[in-house]
């Protein structure tokens, strides 16, 4: 580097040391005047806006109170519907499914409760319920669309939705749907007392199918994974039978 270049360079610098002002923060902690100062600016530009600040806060407390009023309308509409579900689903176990669906002395049914209430848990509920009477009446299309609708966290019941959707689907001849629901059955929550039961549904589509390959995977998964199940007999056999028939 040559002096000249040096000396600019030091010249620059110390320009910028002289001519460089304190920040704003520093010079109002330093100085009172300054600081009461922007204290009055900003009590000018509260007063100024003061219709946007109520709306601001009038508009945070109507959602926050919205937002409770509906839980709390939600769990008076879910409380309502339990008690009207309470009939239906005794005619239900009863096997008395006109009178479970549809309502009987003044009651109603479980397909108006689904309607009437729907997304509160105990209309969700409902609709699992009709969607099994419209599959035992063999409406296989009014059962999709109600067990459809339902949704569940539940460890059983939510693969029982998707057991008997594949049902539906293959009373329909639809086989890419009934292995589709047999497989979702099959893969939530894995447990021993319901999945070797839905792996042998999804093996059994899968040979109608044609697709052997793929059931031999699932009677595989029963024979390595469910030895202790009801199923696991049945696996062997179908598996013995299908590899001697390569």
């Amino acid at each position: 580097m040559s002096d000249q270049e040096k000396v600019n360079i030091d010249t620059i610098s110390t320009e910028n040391l002289e001519n460089k002002k304190p920040s704003a923060i520093v010079s109002a902690l330093e100085d009172p005047e300054i600081l009461q100062d922007k204290l009055e600016n900003s009590l000018d530009f509260v007063n100024k806006n003061r219709n946007l600040f109520t709306y601001v806060v009038l508009g945070i407390a109507l959602l926050v109170g919205g937002y409770f009023g509906y839980q709390w309308y939600q769990t008076d509409q879910n409380n309502e519907a339990q008690k009207e579900m309470f009939q239906a689903v005794l005619y239900f176990e009863a096997d008395s499914l006109n009178k479970a669906l549809n309502g009987d002395a003044g009651k109603p049914g479980l397909k108006r409760i689904a309607e009437d209430y729907a997304g509160t848990k105990a209309g969700n509920l409902a609709n699992f319920y009709v969607g099994v009477i419209y599959l035992k009446q063999g409406k296989f299309d009014e059962a999709i669309t109600h067990l459809s609708s339902f949704s569940s966290t539940d460890l059983l019941v939510q693969a029982r939705a998707y057991s008997l959707l594949g049902d539906a689907y293959a009373e329909k001849n639809n086989l890419d749907e009934a292995v589709n629901y047999y497989r979702k059955a099959a893969e939530y929550k894995p447990n021993k007392n319901f999945t070797p039961i839905y792996l042998k549904k999804l093996a059994g589509a899968l040979v109608d199918k044609k697709d052997t390959k793929g059931a031999l995977e699932a009677y595989d998964k029963i024979i390595s994974e469910y030895p202790l199940s009801q199923e696991y007999n049945d696996a062997l056999k179908m598996k013995a039978f299908y590899e001697g028939a390569k």
